[in-house]
C-alpha cells in the first residue's frame, strides 16, 4: 500500500497545483465577464481597502498565544496530579481565547466604523479613459 501511494505523489501534486491555478484564473477571469456583461469597467473598481487586517490578524494571535500559555500553565500545574498529558485542554483554550480575540476585534471595528460612517464597498477611480 506504501509503494502505491509513494508512486502517486509525483503525478498527483502537480495535477493538484495546475488544476488550482487553472481554477484560479478562471474564475477571474469569470467574474470580470460578469462584470462587462452587467455594464461595467472591472478596470474602474478597486476593493474596498481592509485598515482593521492588522488589528485582526493581531487579536487572533494574542488570543491564541495566551490560550496556549494558559492550557500549558494548567496542564503543568492544575492537571500534574494526572500522569497522561491532556490535548484536549489545548485546543479548547486555543480555540476560545482566538474567538475572543476576534470578537474584541469586531467590537473594535464596529464601533470606529459607527463613529466615522461606513465605508463603501468598492472605490470609484474617477479617471476617465
Amino acid at each position: 500500500m506504501d509503494g502505491t501511494l509513494a508512486l502517486m505523489i509525483p503525478i498527483l501534486v502537480p495535477l493538484g497545483m495546475f488544476a488550482m491555478i487553472f481554477g484560479i484564473v478562471y474564475l477571474h477571469k469569470r467574474e470580470k465577464m460578469a462584470m462587462i456583461e452587467r455594464g461595467m469597467d472591472p478596470r474602474r473598481y478597486k476593493p474596498q481597502s481592509a485598515p482593521y487586517q492588522n488589528l485582526k490578524w493581531g487579536l487572533l494571535l494574542i488570543g491564541t498565544g495566551l490560550g496556549l500559555f494558559l492550557a500549558f500553565l494548567l496542564d503543568r500545574t492544575v492537571f500534574q496530579t494526572s500522569k497522561s498529558e491532556s490535548p484536549a485542554i489545548y485546543f479548547a483554550l486555543i480555540a476560545i481565547f482566538g474567538g475572543i480575540g476576534l470578537f474584541l476585534s469586531f467590537v473594535i471595528e464596529k464601533r470606529d466604523t459607527i463613529d466615522k460612517g461606513k465605508p463603501s464597498i468598492y472605490v470609484e477611480d474617477n479617471k476617465s479613459l
